[in-house]
Formats: structure tokens, sequence, C-alpha cells
């Protein structure tokens, strides 16, 4: 279950449209989670603008032992106030979290390679301007369905 959430002091109408798609695609992809589409937005705190993306995907009965039945969230601000190495000129962080697939350096250098290779060519920044932090989740501090994952 994947939580991505993209900063940005990118004014909105700077932001490609349709980014938070993608991003949850790509996601999927270098996290190895199916994914499927359904858009919410709404405006952000603190003046910026907002749009979350949740995925889901059933698994289709030809695959069933090699699909996930996982979630991949996106939420992208943009058009925050922002400060990177001293700086206020445009500039990106990102938090990817999850449950087993970014809890090793060795996972996270290949995530990051793809990630920084997907952000750089959709927000137009330099790979200076972009960070990334990973942070590993485990099943009971993840709430749905009121309860915690490990007891569904």
């Amino acid at each position: 279950m994947p939580f991505v959430e993209l900063d940005t002091n990118l004014p909105t109408g700077r932001v490609p449209a349709g980014l938070e798609r993608r991003l949850c695609a790509a996601t999927a992809a270098i996290l190895k989670k199916p994914e499927d589409v359904s858009v919410g937005r709404g405006a952000g705190a603190g003046g910026g603008d907002t749009a979350s993306l949740s995925a889901t995907l059933a698994c289709p009965a030809s695959d069933e032992t090699s699909c996930f039945s996982q979630r991949v969230t996106v939420t992208l601000r943009s058009g925050l106030a922002m400060v990177m190495n001293g700086s206020n000129e445009p500039c990106a962080q990102m938090l990817v979290s999850s449950i087993g697939v970014v809890g090793t350096a060795e996972d996270n250098r290949g995530h990051s390679a793809r990630f920084f290779e997907f952000l750089t060519k959709e927000l137009d920044l330099g790979q200076d301007r972009i960070i990334i932090r990973f942070f590993p989740l485990e099943p009971w501090q993840i709430g749905k369905k009121g309860t915690v994952m490990p007891f569904l």
C-alpha cells in the first residue's frame, strides 16, 4: 500500500496536467504495485492546490499469483512556499512510504534513480532541486475499514 506525497513550489499552472495520474502509474511500475484510477481534487492547506489520486487493481484471473492486492495513493501539492538548500527557486520534495518495498538502501537506490528520471522530465527541474524521502511502513501503521492492515 504505497503512499506518495509530492510537494512543489511550482505554480499550479506550471505543473503538467494529469501529473498525479502519471505519478501513480510510475509508482506502481517502480515499486511493482498495480494501479487503477480514481481521482479527487481540492484546495490544499496553506493556499496550495492539491490533487489526490488513489489507485487499486483487482487481480486478473490469468495472473493472480503475480498480482498485488495493494493500493497506491498519490497526493500532489503545488504552489507551496518552499526553500531548498537556502533557495526558493523551483523545487520539489517527495515522500514515498510503503510496506515491504522501501526498506533497504539497495532497493531505494533503484527506486530513487527511476523516480528522479520521472520527476526531472515531468517537472523540468534539475536533480539538485528535487529530494526524495523513503519511509518504510509496518502493516499495523495503516488504518483501513475501521481497523489496521494485519486484521483485514
